[in-house]
């Protein structure tokens, strides 16, 4: 199992390694294109490409790093520090995105026409460049690579809105829908990147994962002949793919070995449906005192 998971990491680093390059290259033909053409909308595309790249960059390190096997110091290993990527990646495209409503918001009382046959050409360009490392990303599952995918659908939608906004702005003299479109643009970005923000500071504080119900699993697990009961129960997600569980299970004091075998093999069998990493299962006895209440 644990090899399978190395092999996905390995494939989902060469993919985002592909991306970062693509966007990168991109991010600097925009920038000096967005200035050129004068278009707010352009700009906002490559603020927000730009938190891209660097989001890449940052995620192709940290995904890198994660797939290092466990240490003394971080005996879960590091796949956490993946989390971390979509965390940093996040706040950089929030703070990117107060910065060009800051821009575009003024620019509606006073828009200045942009020059449309630029945008034309950069707006092609950004749909194929963006498309293909969206391409490049798809079915990935770790919440690094969801979020990544995501900032990149996004951006082919963003092009798609200047391109359509600069082919109306080519044959009517409404500059205006050039401010219009980045704030459009970026409240969908800041919408999204929020959610997922959310979504991973959930998982940083160690939360059941989303699509889990903890309930269902801890009377499933109370339902099995020979367990009295269930404590300390925790589930918790290491990366958003790979998660943890641990229980403490009261079993009657005169279980036998082939009974405490069993009601493991079963709790296993529960959790089978489950991505998980680590599993502990630690059996008590119920004329026997819990060791974490006891601990001394």
């Amino acid at each position: 199992m644990g090899h399978h998971h190395h092999h996905h990491i390995d494939s989902s680093t060469g993919k985002i390694k592909t991306a970062f390059f693509l966007n990168l290259f991109f991010t600097i033909i925009e920038i000096i294109g967005g200035i050129m053409t004068n278009s707010m909308a352009i700009l906002s595309d490559a603020l927000h490409d730009l938190g891209d790249s660097l989001s890449l960059g940052l995620a192709w390190f940290l995904q890198n790093f994660s797939q290092k096997e466990q240490s003394k110091e971080f005996s879960f290993g590091y796949k956490r520090f993946s989390l971390l990527a979509a965390l940093v990646n996040s706040v950089v495209l929030i703070v990117g995105s107060v910065f060009i409503l800051t821009e575009a918001i003024p620019r509606l009382l006073n828009p200045e026409q942009p020059n449309t046959t630029g945008m034309i050409i950069l707006a092609i360009l950004g749909i194929i460049v963006n498309g293909a490392a969206v391409f490049r990303l798809r079915g990935g599952d770790s919440m690094n690579q969801t979020v990544i995918s995501w900032h990149l659908l996004e951006d082919v939608l963003g092009w798609a809105a200047v391109l359509v906004v600069s082919i109306i702005m080519s044959f009517t003299d409404l500059p205006i829908l050039d401010p219009i479109a980045s704030i459009a643009i970026t409240v969908f970005i800041l919408y999204n990147v929020v959610k997922n923000f959310i979504k991973t500071m959930r998982l940083f504080l160690e939360g059941v994962p989303e699509s889990i119900s903890l309930e269902d699993i801890v009377q499933k697990i109370n339902e099995v002949p020979n367990i009295n009961s269930t404590h300390h129960t925790h589930l918790w997600s290491m990366d958003g793919e790979n998660h943890a569980f641990s229980t403490h299970v009261v079993v009657p004091e005169d279980a036998t070995k082939e009974e405490i075998c069993d009601v493991k093999e079963r709790i296993k069998e529960i959790l089978h449906t489950i991505s998980l990493e680590h599993v502990t299962i630690e059996i008590e006895y119920e004329d026997e005192s819990c060791s974490i209440q006891d601990s001394s």
